[in-house]
């Protein structure tokens, strides 16, 4: 495949999901081939405290034009060298397919774990590209990207990858990423969906997914940026944060968030089906995708 999806600007959907690390590789590479077959682009999925590349090579066997994409890799658990060198294998296998996320994590996650005391996690990616420009295998600026939030991480993720990739934020956030990077580089957002029109179950769905991620600081701050207070932030979020964060209702509802993100200047919109933790919940990714794609 001589092209490189996703590279070029365009208005694209695909699906991020941390099932696809589910031990049964079977099922894993059926649903991926589904996905691709229902016109999703991409498939990402999460690196969290592990290290990621076998999930990457289930999911480009088992299709043949969707990118695979590590959304992300987390650099305090993969060291530059093994990346680089996983990059260049599923590259020569699948040309063009794989794209490498990387992200610098979060301070409580990393130390919880004994990984190292979180300092200068700018400082900490920069190195980390350093080392794989510096590799016997060097991964291409085009065929990486930074889980950027902030305004530094952002503006190295426009120098030295291919662009963005952020997670929980609002098309507002997407439209000031995109005024931060620039027309050049790339901007795909992850967009967490819950196919329910009930406000109390949709939301009780949302703020189990957000649990977590309102107990760290990178992601609390950045919606205090965004204008979000800190009663927005505290005993689980508020309606307003939930409603902001998380698209719900039917499919046209969720199908007018995704717009809104490329209205915004996202090129790529990654989906991340809730309220089914462990599935692959082909089912509601066929309904999204009748309002979705083409």
């Amino acid at each position: 495949m001589s092209a490189r999806p996703l590279r070029a600007p365009g208005r694209t959907v695909g699906i991020w999901a941390g099932a696809f690390r589910l031990d049964d590789r079977a099922l894993v590479a059926d649903a991926a081939a589904a996905l691709e077959d229902m016109g999703y682009t991409a498939l990402w999925y999460p690196g969290g405290l592990r290290r990621t590349f076998e999930t990457a090579a289930v999911l480009l066997e088992a299709t043949s034009r969707a990118v695979v994409a590590t959304g992300i890799a987390n650099i305090w658990v993969n060291p530059p060298a093994e990346s680089a060198e996983a990059f260049a294998r599923l590259d020569a296998a699948h040309p063009g397919r794989f794209l490498l996320g990387l992200g610098a994590s979060h301070g409580p996650m990393v130390e919880r774990s004994g990984l190292g005391r979180y300092e200068r996690p700018l400082a900490k990616m920069r190195g980390y590209l350093d080392e794989l420009d510096a590799s016997a295998t060097p991964v291409p600026p085009e065929d990486r990207i930074i889980g950027a939030l902030g305004p530094k991480m952002l503006a190295l993720s426009a120098e030295r990858s291919l662009g963005t990739h952020p997670y929980l934020v609002t098309p507002e956030h997407t439209a000031r990423i995109r005024s931060a990077v620039g027309a050049g580089a790339r901007v795909m957002p992850e967009q967490g969906v819950v196919l329910d029109s009930d406000p109390v179950s949709a939301r009780a769905t949302a703020r189990e997914a957000l649990a977590m991620y309102l107990e760290l600081p990178n992601y609390v701050n950045n919606w205090l940026r965004l204008g979000f207070t800190e009663d927005d932030v505290a005993n689980g979020g508020s309606d307003r944060l939930v409603d902001a964060l998380i698209a719900w209702g039917t499919p046209e509802q969720i199908a007018a968030r995704v717009r809104a993100h490329h209205d915004a200047g996202a090129d790529h919109v990654c989906l991340q089906i809730l309220g089914a933790p462990g599935e692959l919940p082909l089912g509601t990714a066929r309904s999204l995708a009748a309002a979705l794609l083409d």
